[in-house]
C-alpha cells in the first residue's frame, strides 16, 4: 500500500504547499491572464497535476491513472448527467415555442431586469439548487435569463453570483449530510451551524446582486424588493436549518422568497420602470400553465426523487463497485486523519436514482406535453449533445484534476498549510472550504475532502469542531462561482462565446474572494466574540 507524504519537498510544509498549488496557479493564469477557454485550462491543469503527483509526490503511475479515470467518471456522472438533462429541458421549451410564453408570464410579473434577476436567478435558482443541485440551477436559471433578453455573459455572471446563498443546503441537503458522515458529527448540529454562518450573508446577497448589476443607484430604486427577498430567504434559511433540518432548508426558504416577491410585485413597482404602460397579457391561464409545465414536471420529479421511500427503491438498482487499482491501495496518514487508514474509492453508478435522471424524465414528458414530435425531440437531443461536448470535457478534466490532487496527497498538503495559521485558522477555515469547491466544483466534494481535516485541526487548536466543519461548507459556497465546472455549465447554458469564459472567471473571481472573506470574518466572530452562539 502506497502511503501519502504531505511534505515531499525538503520535508517542508511551506515549500510543499507551493509545489502542490502549481496546478491551481496554472488554472488561474490560463483563465485569468491568458484568457484561455475553460476546457483548455482544465486539461493543462490536469497535466500539471499529473506531473506534480508523479514527479514530486512519487505517486505510482497505475494509481495516478486510476485516480484520473475515477474523477473523470464522477465529473461525467452524476454531474455532467444533470447538466445535460437540464439543458435538454430548456431546449425542449425553446424548440416548442413555449419559452416565449414563459417569458411573457415572468414579464407580466415585472419587466424590470433587476427584479427578474431576483425572481429567477436568486429565488427560483435557489429552489432548483435545493431540489437538484450539481449545476442544475445555474443551467436552468441562466438559460431562462437569456430567454428574457439578458446577454449570455450577463446572464451567466448574475446566476453564478446568485448561486451562492443556497449551495450549502443544495440537492436536498446533501453537502451537510456528507459533512456529517465524513466527520462523525451530529447532522442537526452541523445543519444549525452552517445555517448560522450562511444566514447573515444570505441577508445581503440579493442587494449585492443588484449593486453588481446596476450600482447603488439601481439598488435604491428596488431596495424594497432586495430587502424583502434577503430578509425572507435568510430568515427561513436560519429557521429551517436550526429547527427542521438540512434537507428542506433551500426548498422552503426559496419558496418563501418567491411568494413574497410575487406578492410585492402586485402592490409595488420601482419608480420609472414603465410597468404602467405595459400591455395586458394576451395569454390565457391555461396557456401560461402549459408553458410552465416542463419546469413544473422538473420540480415534481426532483422532489419525488428526493423522497426517501422512493429514493430507497430506486437506489436498489444502483451499480456500486470499488474503483480498480485505486480503492484502498493508498494510505492516508496523520495529521490529515487521526490514524493511518486506507483511502477508499468506491463508485456508485446511480443511473436511475440520480437527479439527472429525474431531469431527463421531465424533459421527455415535457416534450410530449409541449407537443414535440419524436423527430423534433431527436433533433433537440443531438443539438444539446453538440452544445455540451466541450462543457462535459471540462467537467471530466476538472474532477479528474481534483481527485488526482486528493489521492496524491497534494490537497492535504494545502489543507495542512491553511491549518498552520493558528489563531487565524477560523478565517482560513472558510477559505479552505472555498479552495475545495474551486477545485472540485462541489460543496459536497469539498466537505468530503476537508471535513475531517477541519475537525482534527479544531481539536488540536482547542476550537469548536462543529464551527470549523460548518465553516468549511459555508466558505465553500463562495467558491462555486469560480469553479471551472460552474463556468462551463453557465457558458454552455447560455451558448456563450468560448473566449468569454475567461472573462467570466475574471469577473466572478473578485466577488468570490470578497464574499469568502466575509464568511471568514463571520466565522471569526463566532470563534472569538460569541462562541456560545454556535451549537
Amino acid at each position: 500500500m502506497w502511503q501519502q507524504n504531505y511534505t515531499p519537498v525538503a520535508n517542508s510544509l511551506p515549500l510543499s504547499a507551493l509545489v502542490a498549488a502549481i496546478p491551481i496557479f496554472a488554472l488561474l493564469i490560463l483563465l485569468g491572464v491568458a484568457r484561455k477557454p475553460a476546457w483548455i485550462a482544465s486539461l493543462v491543469g490536469l497535466g500539471t497535476a499529473a506531473l506534480v503527483a508523479a514527479g514530486v509526490y512519487g505517486m505510482p503511475l497505475g494509481r495516478l491513472f486510476a485516480a484520473v479515470a475515477y474523477g473523470a467518471a464522477f465529473g461525467l456522472f452524476p454531474i455532467g448527467w444533470v447538466v445535460f438533462a437540464a439543458i435538454l429541458l430548456y431546449r425542449v421549451t425553446l424548440e416548442s415555442g413555449k419559452f416565449d410564453l414563459l417569458k411573457d408570464s415572468i414579464g407580466h410579473l415585472t419587466d424590470d431586469a433587476r427584479l427578474q434577476a431576483l425572481l429567477v436567478a436568486f429565488a427560483f435558482g435557489a429552489f432548483i439548487e435545493g431540489a437538484a443541485g450539481f449545476g442544475t440551477p445555474v443551467a436552468v436559471a441562466a438559460a431562462m435569463l437569456v430567454g428574457l433578453g439578458f446577454t449570455p455573459f450577463y446572464a451567466a455572471a448574475i446566476c453564478l453570483l446568485a448561486n451562492t446563498a443556497p449551495v450549502a443546503f443544495g440537492s436536498i441537503g446533501i453537502p451537510v449530510t456528507t459533512l456529517a458522515v465524513s466527520t462523525g458529527l451530529p447532522l442537526d448540529r452541523l445543519s444549525a451551524g452552517v445555517g448560522r454562518i450562511c444566514a447573515p450573508v444570505s441577508l445581503f446577497v440579493p442587494a449585492y446582486l443588484i449593486v453588481v448589476m446596476s450600482g447603488w443607484k439601481g439598488l435604491r430604486a428596488v431596495l424594497p424588493a432586495a430587502a424583502l427577498c434577503g430578509i425572507v430567504f435568510a430568515g427561513m434559511q436560519f429557521a429551517i436549518s436550526n429547527f427542521v433540518g438540512a434537507q428542506l432548508t433551500d426548498i422552503l426558504a426559496s419558496m418563501a422568497a418567491m411568494v413574497s416577491l410575487i406578492v410585492l410585485f402586485r402592490f409595488w413597482k420601482p419608480r420609472g420602470s414603465g410597468a404602467d404602460s405595459r400591455p395586458a397579457p394576451t395569454h390565457t391561464a391555461w396557456q401560461v400553465a402549459h408553458a410552465w409545465a416542463p419546469y413544473a414536471l422538473l420540480v415534481i420529479f426532483v422532489l419525488l426523487w428526493g423522497y426517501k421511500p422512493l429514493q430507497t427503491q430506486l437506489s436498489r438498482l444502483n451499480i456500486a463497485f470499488a474503483w480498480p487499482a485505486l480503492h484502498n491501495t493508498i494510505e492516508r496518514m496523520p495529521p490529515v486523519v487521526p490514524k493511518p487508514s486506507p483511502y477508499a474509492a468506491s463508485y456508485n453508478f446511480t443511473w436511475l436514482s440520480a437527479s439527472g435522471t429525474a431531469c431527463l424524465l421531465a424533459a421527455v414528458l415535457g416534450a410530449m406535453v409541449a407537443g414535440l414530435k419524436p423527430r423534433q425531440f431527436a433533433r433537440v437531443l443531438g443539438h444539446t449533445a453538440r452544445q455540451l461536448a466541450l462543457a462535459e470535457l471540462t467537467l471530466a478534466a476538472v474532477l479528474a484534476l481534483a481527485f488526482l490532487m486528493n489521492y496524491s496527497g497534494a490537497t492535504a498538503t494545502l489543507g495542512l498549510a491553511f491549518a498552520a495559521t493558528g489563531a487565524l485558522f477560523p478565517f482560513f477555515s472558510a477559505l479552505l472550504g472555498w479552495l475545495g469547491v474551486f477545485l472540485t466544483g462541489s460543496d459536497t466534494s469539498a466537505n468530503a475532502l476537508f471535513g475531517t481535516l477541519q475537525v482534527v485541526t479544531a481539536g488540536k487548536l482547542g476550537m469548536n469542531p462543529v464551527l470549523m466543519a460548518a465553516a468549511n461548507s459555508a466558505g465553500g459556497v463562495m467558491g462555486k462561482m469560480i469553479s471551472l465546472s460552474s463556468i462551463a455549465v453557465a457558458a454552455a447554458a447560455t451558448s456563450m462565446e468560448r473566449e468569454d469564459e475567461s472573462l467570466l472567471f475574471r469577473f466572478t473571481l473578485k466577488h468570490s474572494v470578497l464574499l469568502a472573506s466575509v464568511i471568514g470574518l463571520v466565522v471569526m466572530f463566532y470563534a472569538y466574540v460569541r462562541p456560545g452562539w454556535m451549537p
